[in-house]
């Protein structure tokens, strides 16, 4: 079973940087468009930024302008660079990607496992 997996969350103090990447399990799954959301406790998920397969980037006000998503198709992984983070940016981060099935030609959307960001004052 084909699964995303995340890495590099992490505690960091306020006004620190982080990056977190988002790759595919197994080879023969490519990932088309991607997104990165968060979950705190007791709220709901929310999409913080998304990029396209072009690598046309979305983000939402809460980040726009300290986080950066970026890929890289030879790695075939997805990034998100976080910067100058801030205490209610603790939360855990899913990726998101439609990965296109290179063996049955087909394209199906997945989420990974979540990653713990926690920013400490």
């Amino acid at each position: 079973q084909v699964q995303l997996v995340e890495s590099g969350g992490g505690l960091v103090q306020a006004g620190g940087s982080l990056t977190l990447s988002c790759s595919v399990s197994q080879s023969g799954y490519t990932i088309a468009g991607a997104a990165w959301y968060r979950q705190s406790p007791g709220k709901e998920r929310d999409l913080v930024a998304r990029i396209g397969r072009s690598g046309t980037t979305y983000y939402t006000d809460p980040v726009r302008g300290r986080f950066s998503v970026s890929r890289d198709n030879a790695k075939n992984e997805v990034y998100l660079q976080m910067n100058d983070l801030k205490l209610e940016d603790t939360a855990v981060y899913y990726c998101s990607a439609a990965l296109f099935d290179e063996t049955n030609w087909r394209q199906e959307d997945y989420w990974g496992q979540g990653t713990q960001v926690t920013v400490s004052s």
